[in-house]
């Protein structure tokens, strides 16, 4: 699982049968930190998760997992809003590059 936050949404009246009581959001993939961690994705939204909001995200073959239909045609699905992340900054040092 990944962490992004909701920066949009996608609006398709038209879509695949598998996805027809789905939404589309437009996820930035963040770091424990809420950093940025690479470019904006588009993501199945099917737990009501709304613009602004962290999320929980999952990729690949596994994001069809948690739709109804099975093998629906998404590559990243939202699967948990994010109320809080704790990062213990001792343990969250940057690791030292090897020479």
């Amino acid at each position: 699982m990944f962490f992004a936050k909701i920066i949009g949404t996608v609006w398709a009246t038209v879509k695949d049968e598998h996805l027809q009581n789905a939404s589309f959001e437009i996820i930035q993939p963040i770091d424990a930190n809420r950093n940025h961690a690479g470019k904006p994705i588009i993501a199945v939204n099917n737990i009501g998760a709304g613009e602004g909001e962290t999320v929980m995200y999952i990729t690949a073959s596994e994001a069809s997992i948690p739709l109804p239909a099975e093998m629906a045609p998404t590559d990243a699905t939202i699967v948990g809003i994010v109320d809080r992340i704790d990062v213990d900054p001792e343990l969250n040092k940057e690791m030292p590059t090897k020479k």
